[in-house]
């Protein structure tokens, strides 16, 4: 089943390669969507995919690359809209 998801992850995210390392992880699932970084210093992902495979890259958000230190992750259930071919790193 196809679910959508908007994850805001809160803690030591930017300047520590969580956007890279979240791309590597959706495009690994073969999810699609966008992760960029908030001007508060938070990070906010948007993640397509079979809902399986949304829930790993959601794991993996919650950890983080070795650099980072996640605080707190909120997760917004989202439509599916379709609208993405791949994973992007957006500014």
């Amino acid at each position: 089943m196809l679910v959508a998801r908007r994850f805001v992850i809160s803690g030591r995210v930017q300047g520590v390669g969580f956007r890279y390392f979240t791309q590597e992880w959706a495009l690994r699932e073969g999810v699609t969507g966008w992760v960029r970084n908030l001007p508060d210093g938070r990070v906010e992902a948007y993640v397509e995919g079979e809902s399986e495979s949304v829930t790993r890259v959601e794991r993996a958000l919650r950890s983080g690359p070795g650099g980072a230190r996640v605080q707190t992750v909120t997760v917004d259930v989202e439509d599916v809209t379709g609208a993405y071919d791949t994973f992007s790193v957006t500014s």
